[in-house]
């Protein structure tokens, strides 16, 4: 990628600002950001990480709360200064609502077209799993609601495999782009694919990802 998400961030964030990390996972990268503790917010809606965030980010003073819902975030009108999310969902329209005016909204995404060479390889003609995550559509999204694009970027890089029993286990894992993916249903195509690491010594595919910074 062309970008750091962390430094871009740093770019944007003061000590004063109030910041929510939507979607925050373990909140391992939210707290790597340092910043102040009582200036935080974050949400997560994965029920293990939920409890996991419960337990890590409460006691510490930051005000999390559990939400699965991009569209209806649990905090008040105009509650921040910051909002980011990194690969997880959201609306541009609740980003406006929570943002204070001149507030600004950071998100790194997996692309759409992310994985695809590798998914026709052994599932030819399945659908993309969220074939509107792209660039410029979901700048359009912020557009429409008012706000005033600062960055914006994508980026496709290539991913490469040198071993069969790990991309057996990359594609069982990453199951929404590879549905129903497993070795007996997938065989031959695996067999076809063995055969070409065999005789030019990888397996490659590109990864798709997308970076938006919008204000309000």
């Amino acid at each position: 990628m062309t970008w750091d998400y962390s430094e871009i961030i740093h770019r944007y964030l003061d000590d004063e600002d109030m910041l929510l990390d939507y979607d925050t996972g373990g909140g391992e990268f939210l707290l790597s950001l340092g910043h102040r503790l009582d200036r935080t917010a974050a949400t997560e809606g994965y029920a293990p990480n939920v409890t996991l965030c419960a337990e890590k980010l409460l006691p510490l003073g930051i005000d999390f709360r559990e939400c699965a819902d991009a569209t209806n975030i649990p905090f008040a009108d105009e509650s921040f200064d910051i909002i980011i999310n990194r690969h997880g969902d959201f609306d541009a329209r609740e980003c406006h609502r929570l943002l204070k005016k001149g507030g600004v909204f950071i998100t790194q995404q997996v692309g759409c077209d992310n994985d695809r060479e590798l998914v026709e390889m052994v599932l030819p003609n399945t659908p993309k799993p969220f074939p509107h995550n792209n660039l410029a559509e979901c700048r359009a999204s912020f557009e429409n609601e008012g706000f005033t694009v600062e960055m914006a970027d994508e980026a496709f890089n290539p991913i490469i495999f040198r071993d069969m029993g790990a991309f057996v286990w990359f594609a069982r894992i990453i199951e929404w782009e590879f549905p129903d993916f497993s070795v007996d249903k997938c065989f031959d195509r695996l067999l076809e694919m063995q055969k070409t690491l065999e005789k030019v010594g990888q397996i490659a595919g590109t990864t798709h990802r997308f970076l938006l910074v919008v204000r309000k």
